[in-house]
Order: structure tokens, then sequence, then C-alpha cells
């Protein structure tokens, strides 16, 4: 009996965070009202606000599971112990892939940004810190080919992935994506022969 009432709880979070990030990224966040993931999600309002005591820290939780399978894509890139570039490589194709995968609705964290722009937001600051650990990411990447540049270089992946991310659910992904991929390789390519200060060393 005990073990079961311990299950439930976590049961109802899975149900209420799972529910509320499939409608937050297709229908964006202040629009989805508590209401409507609770109905959904088939629990209580009290139960609700015993794992989330407000709608903030349910879009905190939403974004911290984004982030953490994002995290979890760039470790696999990183695990398969390839060349830097082939990593890069190996890092856009997955970006690639979540653009052409069905009900793609861009990049969840700009979508966030755009919905809470107060910079002392707390979805403001996940948002950045997102960021922040994406661009360091890539550069550290990017240093291990050379590491004049790096910076630069990874801020240049990460304006044409941004690009990508808002473009994908607009126009024809698979244009997109092949337009983003060419971009990388060249971005590879350049930097690897030049002491590359930004897209203008292009």
């Amino acid at each position: 009996m005990s073990s079961q009432s311990e299950g439930r709880p976590s049961e109802a979070r899975s149900r209420l965070l799972n529910t509320a990030t499939r409608l937050f990224y297709a229908e964006g966040i202040h629009v989805v009202g508590i209401d409507r993931i609770v109905a959904e999600a088939q629990v209580t309002r009290a139960t609700l606000y015993r794992h989330f005591p407000g709608k903030e820290d349910l879009v905190l939780a939403y974004l911290t599971e984004v982030d953490r399978a994002m995290r979890g894509q760039a470790d696999e890139a990183v695990a398969a112990e390839l060349p830097a570039a082939d990593t890069i490589r190996a890092l856009s194709e997955s970006i690639a892939q979540g653009i052409q995968s069905p009900g793609f609705r861009g990049c969840a964290f700009l979508n966030a940004a755009a919905e809470y722009p107060d910079p002392e937001s707390p979805v403001h600051k996940a948002v950045l810190a997102h960021r922040q650990w994406f661009l360091e990411t890539v550069t550290e990447l990017l240093a291990k080919i050379q590491e004049t540049g790096a910076e630069p270089a990874a801020r240049h992946f990460v304006m044409m992935r941004d690009g990508a991310m808002a473009a994908g659910c607009l126009f024809d992904p698979v244009l997109i994506c092949e337009t983003f991929l060419r971009g990388v390789e060249r971005l590879l390519q350049v930097y690897a022969v030049t002491d590359y200060s930004g897209p203008a060393g292009a």
C-alpha cells in the first residue's frame, strides 16, 4: 500500500509534465492554462500544486526537460569520440533531424524567451543559461580544431542554428536543413584554415 501511494505522486508528476510539455511546445506557454493541463493530465488541481506550486514552476520544469534532452544529444555526439569537426557535424545532423520531425515548432527556448522577455524572469534566465551552455559546448569543440577564433566561430554556428530552427517551421524543413548543413560545412572549412574572426571572415 505505501509503495503504491509513494509511486502515485511520481506518476502524476510525470503526466503533468508530459502534458505541459506537449501543450506548451505546440501551442505556446501563456495561451495554455492550468485548467487545461489538469484536465488533460487527468489529475486534480491539488495534485498539480503539490508538485508545482505555480505555473512558472511547471514552465521551468518543462524547460529543464528540454534542456536535458538537448544535453543528451550533445553528450551522445561527443561520446562517439570522433574528430572535433565530425562531432560538430553529428551535432548538426541531430539538429537537422529535429527540425524535420513531426510537430516541430521551432526552438523551445527561443519561443519561451519571446513569451518571457523580462531579463529578471526565472524563465528568461533559464533560457539564457541553456544558450550559454550550448555556446560553450560548441566553443570547446571548435577549440579542439584550433583555439584561435573558437568563440566567434561558435557564435556563428549558434546563429545559423537559430536561423534554421526559426525557419524550419515556416518553410520547407528539408531545404532549410540542407542550407544549414551546407553552412556548417563551409564554416568548418573556413575556420580550419583561417584566423577566424566571425561571419565576415567567411
